[in-house]
Formats: structure tokens, C-alpha cells, sequence
């Protein structure tokens, strides 16, 4: 599919742009001559996002520092880029942290960091950007739960528990802003080879280190063009990978019956980790 039919001079906002999936998003939105404006924390790494996606040859690119789990910033944010290139025509909520380890190791705050970032980021820029786009009654909202948001994953108790969150948020989102013209995705990552995942192996249990090397594992690229080709599609739920396609349709498929088979995969997974 060619994206730039879909995507030329769309306004595209992506928190969470100037690193991972964020960043690879902005590269093909930018290729496909969209007008890109990245939200992250870091001043720096916005700066050095923009100048890639410049001398890759992106012909608007506009930046704002901002922590989306902050309402006022998030807000603030929203407000500037309304104000200098209109509602968006693209949401993509792709701001996120994780923290993995046993969940009796995990301290209380980081829960509460994770649930702040990821979830009430993603909804603070959906309640700032949704009176514009419900204003135009036009618009896509991307919001990116995880894997580890329909299947509950070793080791990842405050992280999943986000994601879970962001989730539930996007089933009720989607059919609230149907009728008003909008459309909304989630999308599901698998693990992706980001610099957030060489934070995360940094704190794995051994048995989640074990579960992880029997998957095969995504760029950031690769989830990027899996996620536009599923808004230019319309589709609601975006699946990047095959074998988180059958996993996700398994899950499904199996209702209660996954929790055992979930079990027997950490047992052989423990036992793995044990005889490494």
C-alpha cells in the first residue's frame, strides 16, 4: 500500500516521537508528506529527531517539549499545534515507559510512574485534541497498549496493568467518537528492538528473559508500517507480527482455558532459566 495517497499533508502528532516506534512513525509519515510535530520530554532528543527527519528530506516538522502524563502540559502542547497547523488529523499516542521485575520487588512508585505516563498520557492527549477533531468531525486516534495488554505476561505486573488500562480507555473511546466522524486504533506491539527494550533487560526476570527468546522480535520500522497500514485501513485493532496475530487470536479462542497453557509455558520457562 502506498501511504502517501492516505497521508500527504495530513497533520500528524506522535508523542513519544523522538526515540522507537514513535520516531520510526515519524520517519514514514514525514516520506509520505505529512506535516510531523513530535511531543516528547527531552528538548535535546526533539532536536535531534527533527534534524534526522530534515535531512531525510521532511518538509515540515514542528516540535514541542512537553510530559503528557502532566494535563496542563499535555493541554498546552495540543493548544500550539492547533493553533499553528489546525486540529490533527492524525493522534498517535506512542509515549510509554516499563519496569519489569517481580511484582513484590516492584516499589508502589513506580506503578504509580508507569499508570501516570502511559495511561494518563495517553488520555490527557486524547481529552485536549478530541474538541478540535470533534469540532471538524474528522480525525484518527492511535493509541498503543502492548501485548502485554490482552495477555498477562510474567514479570510484567505495573506495565501491564497500563497497557490493560490504556485498553479498556480505547474500546469505550471507539465507540463514543464513531458516531461524531472519528476513528480510533490500538494497536498491540510485540517485543520491539527499541532503546526502551534494552532498558527493560536490564531488570527481567529470568523466567521473562526465558519466555522472550522463543518469540521473534520486531524493529520499530517494522511496527511503524504495520500500524499506518492498519490506519489507512481504518482498522480498529492493529496486530504488527504474525505470531502476535496468533497469539492475540489464541487468547481469544481459548477464554480461560489460556491460563493453564500460560502456566505451562513459565514452568518450562523456569526450567530453562534454571539449566541456563
Amino acid at each position: 500500500m502506498r501511504l502517501a495517497g492516505h497521508f500527504q499533508n495530513k497533520v500528524a502528532v506522535i508523542t513519544g516521537g523522538s526515540s522507537g516506534i514513535g520516531l520510526a512513525l515519524a520517519r514514514l509519515l514525514a516520506g509520505a508528506g505529512a506535516q510531523v510535530w513530535l511531543v516528547a520530554r527531552r528538548q535535546e532528543a526533539l532536536e535531534a529527531a527533527r534534524q534526522e527527519l530534515q535531512r531525510a528530506g521532511a518538509a515540515q516538522c514542528g516540535i514541542i517539549a512537553a510530559d503528557v502524563s502532566d494535563w496542563k502540559q499535555a493541554q498546552a502542547a495540543v493548544e500550539r499545534l492547533v493553533r499553528e497547523s489546525g486540529a490533527p488529523d492524525l493522534l498517535v499516542n506512542s509515549a510509554g515507559e516499563t519496569h519489569p521485575g517481580y511484582v513484590q520487588d516492584i516499589p508502589l512508585e513506580i506503578f504509580r510512574q508507569l499508570m501516570e505516563i502511559n495511561y494518563f498520557g495517553t488520555l490527557h492527549m486524547v481529552k485536549a485534541a478530541l474538541p478540535a477533531m470533534i469540532a471538524r468531525r474528522s480525525g484518527h486516534i492511535v493509541n498503543i497498549s502492548s501485548a502485554a495488554g490482552y495477555l498477562g505476561v510474567f514479570g510484567y505486573s505495573a506495565y501491564g496493568a497500563t497497557k490493560y488500562a490504556v485498553r479498556g480507555f480505547t474500546d469505550v473511546l471507539r465507540a463514543e467518537v464513531k458516531p461524531l466522524g472519528l476513528c480510533v486504533s490500538i494497536v498491540f506491539p510485540p517485543d520491539t528492538d527499541t532503546p526502551q527494550l534494552a532498558y527493560e533487560n536490564r531488570f527481567k526476570p529470568a523466567e521473562t528473559k526465558a519466555l522472550a527468546g522463543t518469540t521473534n522480535l520486531l524493529s520499530a520500522e517494522q511496527v511503524a508500517a504495520s500500524i499506518l497500514k492498519g490506519v489507512a485501513r481504518r482498522r480498529y485493532v492493529i496486530l504488527p507480527g504474525f505470531e502476535n496475530k496468533v497469539f492475540y487470536r489464541l487468547s481469544g479462542l481459548l477464554g480461560d482455558a489460556v491460563y493453564p497453557v500460560m502456566d505451562w509455558m513459565i514452568a518450562q520457562a523456569r526450567r530453562k532459566a534454571g539449566s541456563a
